[in-house]
């Protein structure tokens, strides 16, 4: 039996809470945290202070460890990448181990898991370094994500990937918002859209999108970022796939990103959130249309309310 991949997240004890948020959307099967900042005040209420085991009275109070568990199957890369940019976009102090795995080795480690996907008859995914033979008249995006979010194979990447080419025509111009691997933006490239913006707040992930960019022989107009901040201009399409709580922060701003015909496609949300995420973008002045899921997973398309589109 294959060893399962624990995960370790430590974070500073009071900042324990909105680290355990974050990750929490990408922890399907639940968190185990390690928390011993309380640990004398929890245990007056059922004890005396000296009934406390003595390596429990040794633990370090001022950090938390939260744990995520990855089964067999599962690349960590995806995860790490999502972690470290969200963490750090939240201002959380943090360190990410995985067992016996060094995070150096996060970034070849994975490839084991990653292999040639058909989002459609018209669209596949494949790795740079394997061979794919396409079908007649199919697109195949070349994609090395490294450390960045974004393969295709997670159904946050892959029903953003099915509601952007059901969008997009040729010559549309395109915004994809926290890019990652830059996946989004260079299938819309590739299946025929014009102007197109990718920004991401991890210079890492802008640095592996223009690699990507290139590896596929598009140009892309990247930028680094937090959300919108670096950007202006209207978009007839604009992605975000990334977290609930970043698409509710980002949702006052799309109205000036977007045409009275543009459409907006949020992904990267659990389905428990769906509903908040709809309620900030209708705040906005935005109408939801579609809404799909998978596995918990949910990506919302929305236009302009009144567009009739």
């Amino acid at each position: 039996m294959q060893d399962w991949t624990d995960l370790k997240i430590a974070v500073p004890a009071e900042r324990c809470g909105d680290a355990a948020a974050i990750a929490g959307l990408i922890a399907p099967d639940g968190l185990y945290i390690e928390d011993y900042s309380a640990l004398e005040e929890t245990v007056l209420e059922i004890a005396h202070i000296d009934l406390i085991d003595e390596e429990l009275l040794l633990k370090d109070r001022q950090t938390a460890v939260i744990h995520l568990y990855l089964s067999p199957e599962s690349s960590p890369a995806e995860p790490v990448s999502f972690l470290g940019c969200r963490l750090e976009a939240a201002g959380i102090p943090f360190s990410l181990t995985a067992g016996n795995l060094r995070e150096e080795d996060w970034a070849t480690a994975w490839k084991r898991y990653y292999h040639p996907l058909e989002v459609s008859p018209r669209l596949a995914i494949c790795p740079s370094w394997e061979a794919f033979s396409p079908r007649e008249g199919q697109i195949v995006l070349r994609l090395d994500p490294g450390m960045a979010f974004g393969t295709g194979t997670h159904e946050t990447t892959r029903l953003c990937l099915e509601l952007l080419e059901a969008a997009l025509r040729p010559g549309m111009s395109m915004l994809d918002v926290g890019c990652g691997s830059g996946i989004l933006a260079i299938a819309a490239k590739m299946l025929g859209s014009g102007e197109t913006v990718a920004v991401d707040i991890d210079p890492l992930a802008v640095r592996v999108a223009a690699e990507n960019a290139e590896r596929n022989g598009v140009s892309l107009d990247l930028r680094c970022g937090d959300l919108a901040e670096q950007v202006s201009g209207t978009f007839d399409v604009v992605c975000a796939n990334i977290v609930a709580d970043a698409i509710i922060r980002l949702a006052p701003s799309l109205p000036a990103l977007m045409k009275p015909s543009s459409a907006f496609i949020a992904s990267g949300i659990i389905a428990e959130r769906r509903a908040d995420v709809e309620t900030a973008l209708r705040a906005a002045g935005l109408c939801p249309k579609e809404a799909r899921e998978d596995k918990g997973w949910c990506a919302v398309l929305s236009s302009p309310a009144g567009s009739g589109a």
